[in-house]
């Protein structure tokens, strides 16, 4: 029987998760294309916008948690990043703004980036 070791566990574990961070990611851009092709007021919107919510409020709170390991400057502007896309996501939402293309961007700028 093969055993792994704790490095690699380690290392599949993060990797995994940075996966499924960038899963989660592509899911919420495409929500949002959809929902830009469909308009502000559409189900689609608010569909789109509360999937970004949930994803964003899980991973700002992930970054404020002593137990991540991201360093400090970097957890930093990712929840400035964060809430952010929370804000304008609400903007959205709510009628006032239609800055999905600012919302996409942002979005593929950080899934791309997890590496």
């Amino acid at each position: 029987m093969y055993q792994f070791s704790y490095a690699e566990v380690q290392t599949d574990s993060v990797a995994d998760a940075k996966d499924r961070e960038r899963q989660l990611l592509s899911r919420s851009i495409d929500l949002l294309v959809a929902a830009k092709n469909k308009g502000v007021q559409s189900i689609e919107t608010v569909q789109a916008i509360h999937y970004m919510n949930r994803v964003w409020t899980s991973f700002v709170e992930d970054l404020g948690s002593d137990d991540n390991e991201l360093p400090h400057e970097l957890r930093a502007n990712l929840i400035s990043i964060g809430l952010w896309l929370l804000r304008e996501g609400e903007e959205v939402r709510q009628g006032r703004s239609d800055n999905f293309e600012g919302l996409i961007e942002v979005s593929q700028i950080i899934r791309d980036g997890i590496q």
